[in-house]
């Protein structure tokens, strides 16, 4: 086994240990943020990935994803996004390895229990309407200066 499935499977096995899978892990407004310098916010930092090949092998199209951007993510988040596109694969709940166009959402903001709830509301939407598996979320803590 490689060093990098050793990391991940100790890494893996640290989390469930630690209760950190499932509704009982730290949401991004549990999240602790970190003492910055004068000048900076002290900001949460989400990311979101979401797979564009959908169950009948169709892809989501730039109007669709458009359409949900503007539905979906600016009414919640109207103070700033960046959308990355890119590719990317994962082992879906099967075990059959998914190769994708991805498409990033960035998001810079300040937690809270509400943003908590619009984070949920925007995964919950895309799996929804675009037959997903799932949506990744990856939460960091960030000072910032604009």
């Amino acid at each position: 086994m490689t060093f990098s499935r050793l990391f991940a499977a100790a890494l893996l096995a640290a989390v469930v240990a630690g209760g950190l899978v499932g509704a009982s892990g730290p949401t991004a407004a549990q999240v602790a943020l970190p003492t910055c310098q004068t000048d900076y916010l002290s900001m949460a930092r989400l990311e979101l990935y979401f797979g564009t090949t959908q169950k009948d092998g169709s892809t989501v199209s730039d109007d669709a994803w458009g359409n949900f951007l503007d539905e979906e993510v600016t009414p919640r988040f109207p103070d700033g996004l960046t959308v990355l596109r890119g590719y990317g694969q994962w082992r879906n709940s099967t075990g059959e390895i998914a190769k994708e166009g991805s498409i990033v959402l960035v998001i810079l903001y300040f937690p809270s229990d509400e943003s908590e709830a619009k984070i949920e509301d925007i995964r919950a939407a895309y799996k929804d309407r675009f037959d997903q598996e799932s949506v990744m979320r990856v939460d960091s803590a960030n000072c910032v200066s604009f």
